[in-house]
C-alpha cells in the first residue's frame, strides 16, 4: 500500500455519531473478503516506506529511531530541530511543553501545528484549545514523521502549516527488551525499561520511563513518569486489533512569569524567584484501531480514542506587568529589586480537565480505473472535547480558597475527506477536499449564562508529482489552510459570540526530493503562505493585545541535504554531513488587524494593529534563519561520534518590531539575538553484551541567551552533561 494512513474510533457519543452501521458493515466485509488474504499488521504511517514517497506531493521528514538514538535527544524539541521548516522554542529546559512552528508559524504552545501519536490526536483538545501543556516523552517514540503540504487534509484540523506524527514502536517479532539510565549535571535521571514479544497470534509491548531534572531556571524541578501499553491481535487472516493504553504524570516546581530586563541584569539570566508555583497533571489515554484487509487492495481501518488530560498549576504570577501580589510588588521586579514571593498575600490556581475522544474509519483502494492506476483514500471523523476550567485563588497563600472561574466547554467536530491519487507513469496528480464542521459551546457555571456558535469550511487540494527515475522526483501542491478559533476566543465569558470565525490560508509548495549518487540526499522546498485571516492573542505576542485578526504572508524556502562518505568510498569508515535549513524570507502584516475583543480594544497595541501602524511588520517569534548542522565519523567497531551546531536567527517579540529595551522593561518587548549551541553525542556498542554506552554534552560552550519574551524574559538551558547506558536483551 503507498499510503498507508491511521483511522480513528471510539466510546460512548461515537455509537451516536454513527449508529449500529459501522458493525454490520465490517461484518459483512469480511464475509465478502477472500479468506486467503494474508493480514497486514495494523498500521499508522503517514508513509510506510520510502517507496510511497514517490507519488507524496508534498513535503516529507523522517526522524529513524537510530538519529533519534545516537543523538541521545532527551526532549522532543532536540529531535525537531533537525527537521527543515521547524522552529522549536525551549521554555521550562525539558520540553513538557513545547513550542513548534513551522514555515513561520509563531511556536507558542504549538498551537498551529498539528500533533499525532500513531496517527491519532494528541493535542487534549485540538479543535478548542490547540495548546500543548502536555507532551510525552521523546523515549516513548521509534520514530517521527513530519508532513507539509496538500495531503495534510487527510488529517486536520490544523492544516496551515505541518503535522507531526510521532509512530509508537510495534512489539517484536521475538521477545526481547531493553534497560537504559541516564545520569547528567542539574540532577537529571532518565531511567526506561521495555519489553515485548510475539507468541502466537499476540503481540504485546510495555514501555516506561521516569525523567527528573532541574530546569534551566532557578527554583524549578520537574518529575514525570510515563507508562505505555500496545498489544496486536491477529483475529483472522483479514481482521487485526491493536490496543494503546498510556499513563502519564508530572509533579513539576515551574513557574509561568518570566523575568524583567532589570532583574536580568542584576541578577542573571537564570532568576526565578517563584519557588512556591507547582504543576501537577495527570493523562489517561487509550485507543483501539481495528484493521480490516479485504485483499491486497482494499483496506478499511478504524480507530478509536479516548484521553483524559488533568492539569494543576499554582501560581503567584503570570506575567512580569500583573499585579498579583501587588503593585508594589510588581514595580519592585520592574526595578531589579529582589522579591520575597512568601510575603506574596496571593497564589491562583489554574485547575483544568480536558476529555478528548473520537472515531474515525479510513479506506484505502488501489484501483483501476479507465486504464490509470488509482489510489483512493477516504475517511470520517466524529470528535468530541469537553474542557472544565476553574481558577481558584487562595489569599493568603496557603489559606481558605475562592472561585473566581467556573467554565464549561464543549466543541463538537465532525469532518471528512476523499482524495484520488492517479499514477500516470512518470507522474501523479492528487486532488483532494477536507470539510470541517465544528459546534462550539460555553457555560459559565457561577451565573448560568452561556452561548453556543458553529462554523463549517471547505478545504480543496491539489498535488502533482513526476519522478522520471528512481532518484529523482519533483512536487508541486497547493490546499487551503485551516485552524479553528478556541473556544473561549468564539464565546465570552459572558456568552456573546464574537465572529472570530477561523485562520484561513492559501499555500503553495514546489519541492524536489533526489538520491544524485551513492550516500546523498537532498530534500529542498519553496513555500508560500497567504493567510485571508490569521488570529492573534496576547499571549502569543507582547502580553497586551487582545484577539485580533488580518491578513499576513509567510514565504520562504527549506532544505535538506546529507552525504555519507562510507558508502560512496565503499568504507566501513563513515564520515556524514547532514544539514536542515529554513530561511523564511517573508513573515509580515499584510492589513490591519481589527480587534475581535469584546473588551481591550481601546489598548494601544489594538489601536495601532486597527490603524495598520505595523503592516509591513515582521511578525513575532519568526527567525528569518533556523540550521541545524551535524558533522561525525561511525566506525564497523560500533563507535559513533558527532558534533552538532543548532543556529537560530534574531526574532522580534512584539509587533511593533521593537528594538530597543527600556531600561527598566517588563521583558516582554523587544527584540531577541541570534545565538548558536553546539553538542556533541558519542555512543559506544559492545557486541559481546550487546550494550550501548553514550556521553553527550548540551551546549557545550554554556551559551546563555533568551528563547521567548511572551510572559517575560525565558532562557535556553545551560551546559548539561549527560552519560548512560542502554542494554538491549
Amino acid at each position: 500500500m503507498a499510503f498507508k494512513s491511521t483511522a480513528l474510533l471510539q466510546p460512548n457519543q461515537i455509537a451516536k455519531a454513527l449508529g449500529c452501521a459501522l458493525p454490520i458493515l465490517i461484518a459483512d466485509f469480511v464475509h465478502a473478503a477472500d479468506d486467503k488474504t494474508v493480514l497486514q499488521m495494523p498500521v499508522v504511517e503517514i508513509v510506510g516506506a520510502d517507496s510511497s514517497l514517490k507519488n507524496m506531493a508534498g513535503s516529507v521528514n523522517i526522524l529513524t529511531q537510530e538519529e533519534l538514538f545516537k543523538s541521545h535527544v532527551f526532549n522532543v524539541n532536540e529531535a525537531l530541530r533537525k527537521i527543515p521548516g521547524v522552529n522549536v522554542r525551549d521554555e521550562e529546559g525539558f520540553g513538557m511543553r513545547p513550542n513548534i512552528g513551522i514555515r513561520g508559524m509563531n511556536p507558542t504552545r504549538s498551537t498551529k501545528t498539528l500533533l499525532l501519536e500513531d496517527g491519532i490526536p494528541l493535542s487534549y483538545a485540538p479543535y478548542g484549545d490547540n495548546a500543548s501543556y502536555y507532551h510525552p516523552p521523546i523515549e516513548r517514540f521509534a520514530s517521527i514523521e513530519v508532513l507539509k503540504g496538500p495531503e495534510q487534509i487527510k488529517f486536520g484540523p490544523q492544516t496551515i502549516s505541518g503535522t507531526i506524527n510521532y509512530l509508537t514502536p510495534n512489539p517484536p517479532s521475538t521477545p526481547s527488551g531493553s534497560l537504559g539510565f541516564t545520569g547528567g549535571s542539574r540532577d537529571f535521571y532518565d531511567g526506561q525499561f521495555n519489553y515485548g514479544g510475539t507468541w502466537g497470534d499476540f503481540g504485546g509491548l510495555v514501555d516506561i520511563t521516569h525523567k527528573e531534572s532541574k530546569g534551566a531556571r532557578d527554583n524549578t524541578h520537574s518529575d514525570i513518569n510515563d507508562f505505555n501499553i500496545k498489544g496486536v491481535y491477529d483475529v483472522d487472516s483479514h481482521n487485526s486489533l491493536t490496543l494503546r493504553a498510556n499513563y502519564f504524570q508530572e509533579d513539576s516546581q515551574v513557574t509561568y512569569s518570566g523575568i524583567t530586563d532589570a532583574e536580568m541584569r542584576n541578577f542573571g539570566i537564570r532568576y526565578n524567584p517563584f519557588k512556591n508555583d507547582t504543576m501537577k497533571t495527570d493523562r489517561w489515554g487509550t485507543s483501539l484501531t481495528h484493521q480490516l484487509s479485504f485483499n491486497d487492495d482494499v483496506m478499511l481501518t478504524t480507530n478509536a480514542y479516548w484521553s483524559h488530560f488533568h492539569r494543576d498549576w499554582w501560581r503567584q504570577s503570570s506575567t512580569t506587568t500583573d499585579t498579583q501580589c501587588g503593585t508594589a510588588f510588581r514595580d519592585a521586579r520592574l526595578k531589579g529589586v529582589a522579591v520575597n514571593p512568601d510575603e506574596c498575600n496571593s497564589t491562583q490556581g489554574r485547575l483544568r480537565d480536558y476529555y478528548s475522544y473520537g472515531v474515525e474509519p479510513r479506506l484505502h483502494v488501489n484501483h483501476r480505473t479507465l486504464g490509470i492506476d488509482n489510489e483512493l483514500d477516504m475517511g470520517f471523523r466524529a470528535h468530541f472535547e469537553e474542557q472544565y476550567r476553574t481558577q481558584e485563588n487562595a489569599k493568603p497563600l496557603g489559606g481558605a480558597t475562592t472561585i473566581s472561574e467556573k467554565n464549561d466547554r464543549d466543541t463538537e467536530a465532525y469532518s471528512g475527506f476523499v482524495q484520488n491519487k492517479f499514477i500516470l507513469g512518470d507522474w501523479s496528480l492528487t486532488p483532494g477536499v477536507r470539510i470541517e464542521h465544528v459546534n462550539f459551546s460555553r457555560t459559565n457555571e457561577l451565573n448560568g449564562v452561556g452561548g453556543k456558535s458553529s462554523l463549517t469550511e471547505v478545504l480543496p487540494a491539489f498535488g502533482t508529482t513526476y519522478s522520471p527515475n528512481e532518484k529523482i522526483t519533483t512536487f508541486f501542491g497547493f490546499h487551503g489552510g485551516f485552524s479553528p478559533p478556541r473556544v473561549e476566543d468564539a464565546i465570552d465569558n459572558a456568552g456573546t459570540l464574537v465572529d472570530v470565525g477561523p485562520e484561513k490560508s492559501w499555500n503553495y509548495e514546489v519541492g524536489i526530493r533526489t538520491k544524485p549518487y551513492t550516500g546523498a540526499k537532498l530534500d529542498a522546498a519553496l513555500f508560500h503562505a497567504d493567510f485571508q485571516q490569521q488570529n492573534a492573542v496576547g499571549s502569543i505576542a507582547g502580553g497586551s493585545t487582545p484577539l485580533a485578526a488580518g491578513e499576513a504572508l509567510y514565504q520562504g524556502a527549506e532544505l535538506l541535504a546529507r552525504q555519507d562518505f562510507g558508502p560512496l568510498f565503499d568504507s566501513d569508515h563513515n564520515v556524514y554531513f547532514q544539514a536542515a535549513y529554513t530561511w523564511v524570507a517573508t513573515a509580515e502584516m499584510t492589513s490591519a488587524f481589527r480587534c475581535l475583543a469584546t473588551s481591550g480594544c481601546n489598548n494601544a497595541t489594538a489601536q495601532s494593529l486597527a490603524r495598520g501602524d505595523f503592516i509591513g511588520n515582521r511578525l513575532p517569534y519568526s527567525p528569518e534563519h533556523n540550521l541545524t548542522a551535524t558533522i561525525g565519523y561511525s566506525n564497523p567497531i560500533g563507535f559513533d561520534i558527532h558534533l552538532e551546531t543548532v543556529y537560530v536567527g534574531k526574532q522580534f517579540s512584539d509587533f511593533a518590531n521593537t528594538l530597543e529595551v527600556p531600561a527598566n522593561g517588563n521583558g516582554q518587548i523587544g527584540e531577541i539575538d541570534d545565538y548558536v549551541v553546539l553538542n556533541v553525542a558519542t555512543t559506544y556498542h559492545v557486541k559481546p553484551i550487546n550494550t550501548d554506552f553514550f556521553v553527550s554534552l548540551k551546549n557545550l560552550l554554556d551559551e546563555t541567551y533568551i528563547v521567548d519574551r511572551t510572559r517575560g524574559i525565558l532562557p535556553g538551558a545551560p551546559r548539561l552533561i549527560q552519560a548512560g547506558f542502554k542494554v538491549n536483551f
